[in-house]
């Protein structure tokens, strides 16, 4: 019996050693299943994030390529001295389009007889001139660059001696160009004996004002005053308004004659009102007139029924002399 016991254990616990290992390995291919899946899906995000993230950075690389190349292109310009001119040219003549009309001013016209030279603008001045009942104000732009950013690129270093070069070649270019402006395009009476010198960027003016004396000294020898963008505006808006205060002017009789006739006009009206106010009253009179007969009559017509043959023969003119007389 022990023997047959020991025989049915072992058999017992060979099958439950067998079952074990089994659902062992069942659990083992699920839970490798499922970390493989797991795996492959986080994995999967993660490659498709830096990918993402590859894609982003490599486009991010194609716009900064294209900026360097657009900037490359403007240094290019402005490197240029002449596309640099027409650059500033150009800005200034968008200024002078948005404030004056295309009548107030010229483009590219000589200032001086038998001469090659051209102001870039010239701004239309009521007045006498040399020949007709204008004066011209010559208006030029430059763009010293060059001088410029070797002072800006000194000071940033903090190159005293390098600050100190710049800075007075920087000075020299701006005398350098009003001196030319001045013997180019100023001829009084044709123009004003002063001109403009225009300088495109806001920093380059700014640069040119903080400079002790710098300005005064360019308007007592050379008779040029320096304007910026924003200063190039104020002072085109001021001309503007001068403009419509002469316009206003040149018409003044013409509106003092528009206004005599207007008066005499208006009298006629008042008089035209006055006869028109009498006929409305006279047609007032007449209709109250009227209405006093309406009334008579309708208590004449209720009394019919009431009064004898002979007395409703009396005549209408007769009842209305006695009601009036009665009231």
């Amino acid at each position: 019996k022990l023997e047959a016991m020991r025989k049915e254990l072992e058999s017992k616990l060979s099958n439950i050693i067998k079952e074990n290992s089994e659902k062992l390995e069942a659990m083992r291919l699920t839970v490798d299943e499922k970390l493989s899946d797991t795996l492959e899906k986080r994995l999967g995000d993660s490659f498709r994030l830096v990918s993402e993230r590859l894609e982003q950075v490599h486009k991010g690389l194609g716009e900064m390529q294209t900026l360097a190349s657009g900037v490359g292109d403007l240094k290019k310009v402005l490197t240029n001295v002449k596309t640099r001119g027409i650059w500033g040219e150009i800005q200034l003549g968008n200024i002078l389009e948005q404030i004056l009309t295309p009548d107030q001013y010229y483009s590219n016209i000589p200032t001086k007889k038998n001469s090659m030279e051209r102001v870039e603008f010239a701004i239309r001045l009521p007045g006498k001139g040399g020949e007709g009942e204008e004066v011209l104000l010559p208006i030029d732009a430059k763009f010293p660059q060059e001088d410029f950013h070797r002072l800006v690129e000194a000071s940033e270093k903090g190159d005293t001696k390098a600050m100190e070069e710049a800075s007075k070649q920087f000075e020299n270019s701006i005398k350098t160009e009003a001196k030319r402006i001045s013997e180019k395009y100023i001829n009084p009476p044709v123009t004003t004996d002063f001109a403009i010198m225009f300088l495109p960027i806001e920093s380059l003016y700014a640069e040119v004002v903080k400079r002790p004396g710098l300005m005064e000294h360019i308007q007592e020898r050379y008779r040029i005053n320096i304007a910026g963008p924003s200063t190039m505006a104020a002072f085109l808006n001021s001309l503007s308004m001068g403009f419509k205060t002469l316009a206003i002017e040149k018409r003044s009789s013409q509106v003092w004659n528009l206004l005599g006739t207007v008066k005499t006009e208006f009298m006629k009206f008042g008089n035209i009102l006055d006869k028109t106010n009498k006929k409305l009253q006279e047609a007032s009179k007449t209709i109250e007139e009227a209405t006093k007969k309406t009334r008579i009559i309708e208590a004449k017509l209720r009394d019919v029924e009431a009064l004898p043959l002979a007395e409703s023969a009396v005549s209408l003119d007769d009842y209305e002399t006695v009601e009036v007389d009665e009231e």
